[in-house]
C-alpha cells in the first residue's frame, strides 16, 4: 500500500466510482482503500463504519444533483417545484448502482439541503398548506421516487443493463393462462421514464385533492 493521503471528499467520491463496479454489496471499506491505495485502517480516522461513509456518499450524490440535475430558475409553483425536484433525484440517483439503496434512510452530513427544502415548503406554505401537510406531501412524494427507483434499479441495475429473468415475452409465455398478468408484464417492466412521470404526476393530484393548495 502507498502513503496517499486522503479526506472524506476522495474517501466518498472513491466509494461511488466502486459502487458502480461492485454494487452495495460489495462495497467495503477494505475495497475502497484498495482502491485508494491505503490501509484499510486509515478510513476510520474519517468515517467510523460503513454507514457513515454511505452517508456522507449519499451527501455527495445530493450536491452533484444540485449542480448537474437542476439547471436554470426554479419553478415557481409547488407543482412545478415537486415535479422537478423528484425528477432531478430519480436521474440523480440512476447514476449509480443501487443508487436508490444508499440513498434511501441516509443522514446528510452537511446543511446542503436546507436552502432548497425551506425555499420549497415556504412556497407551500405560501400556497395555503399547513406545514406539517407540506412536509408530508413532500415525504410522500418523495418516497413514491425512492420506492419507484428500487424496483428499477432491482431490473434494471444501470440504464444499459438488464437482470436476466425479467424478459416480457418469457414472462408472457409463462403466464398465459392469465391474460391480463400476462399482457401487464410490457407495461411493469418497460416505459419506466413515462410510468414515472405518470406516477408523480398522479401523486401530485392526490395531494391536491387532499389538502388543496393553490
Amino acid at each position: 500500500m502507498g502513503t496517499t493521503k486522503i479526506d472524506r471528499a476522495r474517501v466518498a467520491d472513491a466509494g461511488l466510482r466502486l459502487l458502480n463496479e461492485v454494487g452495495l454489496d460489495g462495497l467495503t471499506l477494505r475495497a475502497i482503500a484498495r482502491e485508494l491505495d491505503v490501509k484499510a485502517p486509515a478510513l476510520y480516522w474519517h468515517f467510523k463504519d460503513k454507514q457513515a461513509l454511505l452517508d456522507e456518499m449519499a451527501t455527495v450524490m445530493y450536491r452533484r444533483m444540485l449542480e448537474g440535475e437542476l439547471p436554470g430558475p426554479a419553478p415557481r409553483t409547488w407543482q412545478e417545484q415537486m415535479v422537478a425536484y423528484q425528477s432531478a433525484l430519480r436521474r440523480a440517483l440512476l447514476r449509480y448502482r443501487d443508487g436508490a439503496k444508499v440513498y434511501s434512510g441516509a443522514r446528510f452530513t452537511g446543511t446542503d439541503h436546507a436552502d432548497g427544502l425551506e425555499a420549497h415548503l415556504r412556497t407551500m406554505v405560501d400556497a395555503g398548506f399547513e406545514l406539517w401537510q407540506a412536509v408530508r406531501a413532500g415525504t410522500t412524494a418523495n418516497a413514491y421516487t425512492m420506492g419507484f427507483v428500487t424496483e428499477e434499479q432491482g431490473v434494471q441495475p444501470m440504464p444499459d443493463e438488464r437482470r436476466e429473468g425479467y424478459d416480457v415475452d418469457a414472462r408472457a409465455e409463462r403466464l398465459e393462462r392469465y391474460p391480463l398478468a400476462a399482457a401487464a408484464g410490457a407495461e411493469i417492466f418497460t416505459n419506466y421514464d413515462e410510468r414515472f412521470e405518470d406516477g408523480l404526476r398522479i401523486v401530485v393530484a392526490g395531494i391536491e385533492a387532499r389538502y388543496g393548495g393553490s
